[in-house]
């Protein structure tokens, strides 16, 4: 497990609250509705707590808290991760309402679920990859978004196989004028990914001390 000190876990935070702030930008525009997000905390956990963590925290969000919404990239290059965004199945049926209107049926709003979706999850997990990527002045490459339905073992590939892997989760608000939805950002990070992310912290904070 990581340990970061207090200063390199505010650093961490801070940069993700610019990515998801220039995501929050561009889900304006698509939903017609101002949007803010933040990241309050972010924290660093083995992946069957994570999947606890999410279960128990989105249950009191969903009407179906087994039912989670996932989309993933896989991103490499300072650092390799499987990104996923989640929320509660029913508030990705809202996000959906949301950027086609009110005037489409639900059999139609779950055809287009899952391309919008992937246009959310693409918007949101690039934003953030992308913060990253510019504050450690290194590459990180996307794949294409992959969408996800199922319980929070089976979004993030909960198995026996994997438990050396480390979870770094955001937890995202998403405030419209008229709608409060509660989702997460997994960062699914391998001990090399894990040193190599706080090798990047470290660099960055140098840097911005004027010490490299």
């Amino acid at each position: 497990m990581v340990n970061l000190s207090e200063l390199e876990n505010d650093a961490l935070i801070e940069i993700f609250n610019i990515g998801v702030g220039q995501a929050a930008a561009s889900m304006s525009a698509l939903v017609s509705e101002e949007v803010r997000m933040s990241v309050p905390s972010i924290s660093f956990i083995n992946r069957a707590d994570a999947a606890r963590l999410l279960g128990s925290r989105l249950a009191v969000e969903a009407d179906a808290p087994d039912r989670i919404c996932g989309v993933s990239q896989h991103y490499e290059g300072a650092f390799d991760t499987d990104a996923i965004l989640m929320f509660p199945e029913d508030k990705s049926l809202e996000l959906v309402r949301l950027m086609v209107g009110e005037t489409v049926s639900l059999q139609e709003l779950t055809d287009m679920e899952q391309e919008a979706m992937c246009e959310i999850g693409n918007i949101i997990l690039n934003a953030c990859i992308g913060t990253l990527a510019n504050v450690f002045q290194q590459e990180l490459r996307g794949s294409l978004p992959e969408y996800h339905v199922g319980t929070s073992n089976e979004i993030l590939g909960v198995s026996g196989s994997e438990q050396g892997s480390v979870v770094l989760m955001l937890h995202i608000d998403f405030a419209l004028d008229k709608h409060q939805i509660l989702g997460y950002v997994a960062f699914v990070l391998d001990v090399s990914a894990l040193h190599d992310l706080k090798e990047q912290i470290t660099r960055y904070i140098a840097r911005a001390m004027g010490q490299a």
